[in-house]
């Protein structure tokens, strides 16, 4: 048996619910580790379309247990919401198949306000944010002034807790002429949802390390993608979290040297929401035909994506940094149609070649992609389930883009139905 890590080689939105849905069928435990509820995965199952942002993909398994590791800030109504959003799809949900961290974080109602009003008030280029208080919920982490799902259960501590964490914002929130807020107003609500919660809570590190020894499948999911990761991402216009392979033990409770294989979801195409550098963004005609074919719309927030096409040297630096084994290109079948496809090899910057992404804000904004361009195919490939259906134009991409990546491609995802994905290697057995 082995351990799986999921994450994303882009800027997110590359796919990864299908997958990670379509591969907890093998895995005993689906983990999250990171993020929130800025993060969402749409399924299509039997023609029933499930959103999730919070909970993760395994959950509409049958069969399968799902755990939100300590890594993850969780807004407890919208948590309430999304639990009661799926029983109503008839998914059952118990304390039998979810668990939820007792250290995981606490996004507080200051915390979106807070998060809005930054935005708001930018004069300049905005960061993207959801506004729903991811940023400042991960500032009181590591500031250690935060709350966490095990300080619901004592009403008394809870609300000394609040009092602090209150008094530090609403300084913030006095200097800009915003309205104070007051921690008695959100206690009571806090306390009735930890009650509604508490069947699902425990020490995530003990049961994920219970499921181990005992040489089950665990799958991770990540959320975001690797170019928003808070250290290796478009700094500043990332998320607040890391979004690499090597957060999955961190924010679950699991020891590196179990992790045994890394799968990188990557989109046949790039895309990105919000502000921030994209070298191969495309703001033409076939831009805006790759975002209507793929349907390009934020789970979460609804936002229209930015489209581009695919950008061999950010996937190929995003496979080193979480040691990815094996590529799921997702959206293949977007690309039908199309006379020419265009691959990124490389950037232009300051009259020189370069094969990274740099790390300066300026720079990244600066380079300018260098193209290959391929033919493209006439031939729908929606719904093919062996690789040898594919015409041969769409196979000497897959191909092309496993040489620049230096990575292999063992699933191929051709629509958005969970049965349409060519199959070529299982990741639970090559680790």
């Amino acid at each position: 048996m082995s351990n799986v890590v999921v994450i994303g080689t882009q800027w997110g939105d590359e796919g990864k619910g299908k997958i990670v849905d379509w591969l907890s069928e093998k895995a005993n435990l689906v983990v999250r580790f990171q993020g929130g509820h800025n993060a969402g995965h749409t399924l299509v199952v039997d023609e029933k379309i499930f959103k999730l942002s919070l909970l993760p993909s395994g959950i509409v398994r049958n069969n399968t247990v799902v755990l939100v590791g300590n890594g993850v800030v969780i807004d407890l109504f919208h948590l309430k919401k999304e639990i009661d959003e799926l029983k109503n799809q008839n998914i059952k949900i118990s304390s039998e198949n979810l668990i939820i961290s007792d250290s995981a974080f606490l996004i507080l109602p200051i915390h979106q306000v807070i998060d809005q009003l930054r935005e708001n008030k930018k004069n300049t280029e905005k960061i993207g944010t959801t506004g729903r208080g991811i940023g400042p919920c991960y500032e009181d982490k590591v500031g250690r002034r935060g709350l966490r799902i095990c300080d619901l259960f004592d009403k008394d501590e809870l609300f000394s807790k609040l009092k602090e964490l209150y008094s530090f914002h609403n300084i913030w929130l006095g200097a800009m002429g915003e309205e104070k807020l007051d921690p008695e107003d959100i206690l009571e609500n806090l306390l009735d949802l930890g009650q509604t919660l508490k069947s699902y809570v425990q020490p995530s590190w003990l049961l994920i390390n219970r499921y181990n020894q005992i040489g089950c499948n665990i799958l991770f999911e990540g959320a975001q993608g690797t170019f928003l990761d808070i250290d290796h991402g478009t700094y500043p216009f990332v998320t607040s979290s890391n979004t690499t392979a090597s957060q999955a033990g961190m924010g679950s409770g699991l020891g590196p040297t179990d992790i045994d294989y890394t799968l990188g979801i990557t989109k046949a195409y790039t895309t990105r929401v919000g502000s921030g550098p994209f070298p191969t963004e495309d703001t033409g005609k076939d831009g805006k035909l790759l975002g209507k074919k793929g349907h390009e719309f934020g789970t979460v927030t609804g936002r229209q994506r930015r489209c581009g096409w695919f950008d061999s040297v950010l996937v190929k630096q995003a496979v080193s940094l979480s040691s990815v084994k094996g590529i799921a290109l997702t959206k293949l079948d977007v690309l039908d149609g199309f006379d020419q496809i265009k691959i990124c090899t490389g950037y232009y910057l300051n009259g020189k070649t370069i094969n990274y992404l740099p790390s300066a804000e300026k720079e990244q904004k600066r380079i300018k992609p260098i193209y290959e361009v391929i033919k493209g195919w006439k031939k729908s490939i929606a719904g093919v389930r062996n690789i040898n259906d594919l015409p041969e134009e769409a196979k000497i991409y897959i191909k092309k883009i496993e040489e620049l990546i230096k990575c292999e491609i063992i699933l191929i995802s051709t629509s958005p139905e969970r049965s349409d994905t060519i199959f070529m290697k299982d990741p639970f057995k090559s680790g």
